[in-house]
């Protein structure tokens, strides 16, 4: 008898919050960006829950009207490398630009990454919307959209042959014969490419599941098809279940599209859960931190979108101004999102801001009405799993304690772990070293 579907769920551990304001909130811990000891506790909880994994997401530049947590916060790579050991199943996915680092040393890390956890690696690959991340790397400028997306695949290429380096028995390590690898089992790279040249090889070998899983972010045309092409896992957000039901069916069309399986691509949509004993009370816990966001947090936070435009300039109860192409190059999709909803709806400056710095979840209520919601958009074919944010102190500890036992009781979530690496758990299947060698048919069983 066939298993039934299950759904997948990630945690996105964000220090103090995604917003402006949410560190000051009183159940808020301020320094919760740099506090190890706290993130420890996060994944633990997630792993408790049996989530699939945590991610670590990242930015390459900031100013002073950036978020508190983009002022000061862990590299992920190596808060996750740590997390490693304070964790024995669940999968650790960081965010790496493929603009602004080296396919080599990014391929040494991430397969080192996926030797030390047994299997957990995940690499959400980005291309780095920022125009000012140029600054910090002695560039002139930043790569286009367009140009961004080429180098991000030329560099995936080039990755996945580094990881291919070694075939997984190379390494003989016979201590009477003095043998320590096969080289026959070593594989030079050799890439030459409109970007990179690489030799290689590698200097890691591959791990048990065979390479870290690939994630991404975008919703650009571009995007999606480099998604559709490249990706393991895609994470998204949307506003209604109509929106992730279109998104939904037009990535996994690209993705057969492209000669893949459409279920070894899965589809995380962001929530951001808000709970309580009864809808008003969870509605209560929502505008307490909505309230902690000021008109000129706000516009700051909206700005960032827009290449760190200064919005302040404008009036606040008029229309939402003209931008023409502003943020375009930076985060396409996001951008043209609220220039259409703007139109649209007809909304002023600061209802557009305060929308952007204080979104509302579809997901607030009570357990039972946020689970409902989380099985409709899974078998209304909308999403294969969820990445939560905690849009409030203690979201994530709240969720796994509240909503993830009705998830299993409901037979929608696992209630043990089925493996130990994340593709595994994530039902993806171990990629084929492009090397090894087919078996004889004598050799099959």
């Amino acid at each position: 008898m066939t298993k039934p579907k299950q759904l997948k769920l990630g945690a996105l551990l964000h220090g103090v919050g995604g917003s402006a304001s949410m560190w000051r909130h009183p159940d808020a811990k301020p320094d919760a960006s740099v506090n190890f000891e706290l993130y420890k506790q996060w994944v633990q909880k997630a792993e408790e829950g049996k989530l699939d994994l945590i991610f670590i997401a990242d930015g390459l530049y900031i100013n002073e009207k950036s978020i508190p947590h983009f002022l000061n916060r862990f590299e992920p790579l190596t808060i996750l490398s740590a997390l490693a050991g304070v964790s024995s199943k669940i999968g650790l996915v960081g965010t790496l630009s493929t603009s602004y680092s080296e396919p080599f040393t990014v391929a040494r890390q991430f397969g080192s990454l996926d030797v030390i956890s047994g299997g957990r690696a995940g690499w959400n690959v980005v291309t780095s919307p920022l125009e000012g991340s140029a600054l910090n790397y002695g560039r002139k400028e930043h790569p286009d959209h367009g140009k961004r997306y080429r180098i991000a695949a030329e560099y995936l290429q080039v990755a996945r042959g580094l990881w291919d380096s070694w075939e997984d028995d190379a390494f003989v390590r016979n201590k009477e014969t003095g043998v320590f690898f096969d080289p026959e089992k070593m594989h030079t790279l050799d890439h030459e490419g409109e970007f990179f040249s690489v030799k290689g090889p590698l200097n890691i070998a591959r791990s048990k599941q065979g390479g870290p899983v690939i994630f991404q972010a975008g919703s650009s045309e571009v995007g999606k098809n480099f998604a559709s092409r490249e990706a393991d896992a895609v994470f998204t957000g949307h506003d209604t279940l109509e929106e992730a039901q279109e998104f939904y069916r037009d990535v996994k069309t690209r993705v057969a599209s492209f000669g893949r399986n459409p279920d070894e691509v899965l589809i995380f949509p962001g929530i951001g859960p808000i709970l309580g004993d009864t809808p008003e009370e969870a509605e209560r816990k929502y505008q307490e931190v909505a309230g902690l966001v000021t008109i000129e947090n706000a516009l700051n936070y909206l700005g960032r979108f827009f290449e760190h435009h200064d919005f302040s300039q404008y009036p606040l109860d008029e229309p939402f101004p003209e931008l023409g192409d502003l943020g375009r190059n930076s985060f396409q999709s996001g951008t043209d999102k609220i220039k259409k909803n703007a139109q649209e709806k007809g909304l002023t400056l600061r209802e557009v801001a305060l929308q952007a710095a204080t979104p509302r979840s579809s997901f607030i209520g009570t357990p039972e009405q946020v689970a409902d919601q989380i099985q409709a958009w899974f078998e209304a074919g909308a999403a294969d799993g969820f990445m939560l944010a905690a849009a409030v102190p203690n979201g994530l500890e709240e969720f796994v304690a509240r909503v993830v036992p009705i998830l299993q009781e409901r037979g929608l979530f696992r209630t043990e772990y089925e493996s130990d690496t994340l593709r595994g758990n994530l039902g993806l299947p171990v990629p084929e070293n492009r090397y090894a060698k087919a078996p004889e048919p004598w050799q099959q069983v």
